[in-house]
């Protein structure tokens, strides 16, 4: 990169320091693995400048040291103490020449230039901390906060990225931001994605799991938004539709207690025997289960970007996703675009996978080749190219 060669001529080093304090959690979200493959990325890209990663410590290791890339550990597990009053220390002990947030949120005060990445305003949408789609306690405190310190942030910071055209458009327009300081850095697929497991890895993971012969996939959680309860009610309908010959459904991230509130909440607790609950999905695995997938169902009310659309394209199984915000931009013509307000449409777009070899041959193709053009490398070149442009 020019800017690269023109910072190693001149022989100054910045120091980058960079907060992913969530990055050794081993129950990851979206956020998570989007900072831990740019800094995987920046590690291959820039081998000068000096890194700082901030993070707390926990079980899951995943990130190395190298030469020019520091882990700075803490074990503090109040985020909102973590990030107002520890970064900020941090900064003023240690003056890196730039802080990149990464996860929506930063200091209200810090004493360096700032880079945040904001992955969606969805916190500030009313009933994201009122009322019933509020989530649990937690995610109604995490909306609150991130209502709290994000606008402020993103009009702070020198630049602000965000992983969508959808949400680039919303951040400039509800925020204010000029739209030179917005720049989209789209995510991609991490390369265990892109290759098929060996064998052994593939019998562990379907017997760690108890995976069925076939069945359709759904990445869940609590998060009112990832509509679960559509799912189950689009599921009782394809099993009313396909009887013995529709495969089991997968649901992973939640517990047996929340599932079954769910089921019968919507009426369907009949479906119980035909869905296989799998709370927790280590990364290394996670490859495994979507490649063994007929299908995924991505029927999101609300996204950012939507990494898991990637990940199935990558993995060669095609993709129900929902027809509104950033999901159609990711997932192109590669997808099944449904109502997520419509059971019944997404279970016309899973039947219709499971009847029409053609069609299912063609997304699993077009949508492989998407996830080629979606990738960490590029996502990563562009955040630098901003560090080095202090």
């Amino acid at each position: 990169m020019d800017k690269m060669m023109a910072s190693q001529n001149r022989g100054r080093k910045l120091r980058i320091a960079i907060e992913a304090q969530r990055l050794f959690r081993p129950q990851k979200h979206g956020m998570d693995v989007v900072a831990l493959e740019m800094i995987r990325m920046l590690q291959q890209l820039d081998t000068y400048n000096e890194y700082y990663i901030l993070t707390k410590e926990d079980s899951d290791v995943c990130l190395q040291e190298t030469s020019n890339f520091h882990i700075v550990c803490s074990d503090s597990s109040c985020y909102p103490y973590w990030e107002q009053v520890y970064l900020p220390r941090w900064v003023a002990t240690n003056k890196p020449d730039l802080l990149h947030c990464t996860s929506s949120t930063a200091p209200l005060w810090v004493g360096c230039p700032l880079f945040l990445t904001l992955h969606d305003l969805i916190f500030l949408e009313k009933d994201c901390w009122i009322g019933k789609n509020a989530g649990s306690a937690y995610q109604q405190f995490g909306n609150y906060y991130r209502r709290m310190v994000a606008p402020s942030a993103a009009r702070r910071a020198k630049a602000v990225f965000t992983v969508s055209a959808y949400q680039k458009s919303r951040i400039e327009s509800v925020l204010g931001i000029p739209e030179d300081r917005v720049r989209v850095a789209y995510g991609g697929a991490s390369s265990q994605f892109l290759v098929e497991a060996d064998e052994r890895l593939q019998d562990e993971v379907r017997h760690a799991y108890g995976l069925p012969e076939k069945y359709i996939l759904f990445l869940g959680n609590t998060d009112p938004r990832k509509n679960l309860s559509g799912v189950l009610k689009a599921y009782a309908m394809l099993l009313q539709r396909l009887g013995n010959n529709a495969p089991l459904l997968v649901i992973t991230g939640i517990s047996r207690k929340y599932l079954v509130e769910k089921m019968v909440e919507q009426s369907v607790a009949h479906i119980e025997g035909s869905v296989k609950l799998v709370d927790y999905v280590a990364a290394s695995h996670l490859s495994v289960v979507y490649q063994h997938a007929e299908m995924l169902l991505f029927p999101s009310f609300s996204e950012g970007f939507g990494l898991p659309i990637v990940e199935a394209m990558a993995s060669r199984i095609p993709v129900v996703t929902s027809n509104v915000t950033s999901m159609p931009e990711v997932a192109g013509d590669a997808a099944l675009l449904v109502d997520p307000a419509s059971p019944a449409g997404i279970a016309d777009a899973a039947e219709a996978l499971l009847k029409n070899a053609h069609l299912r041959e063609m997304l699993v193709e077009k949508g492989y080749l998407r996830s080629q053009q979606l990738t960490w490398r590029s996502m990563s070149e562009q955040v630098l190219e901003s560090y080095l442009g202090i």
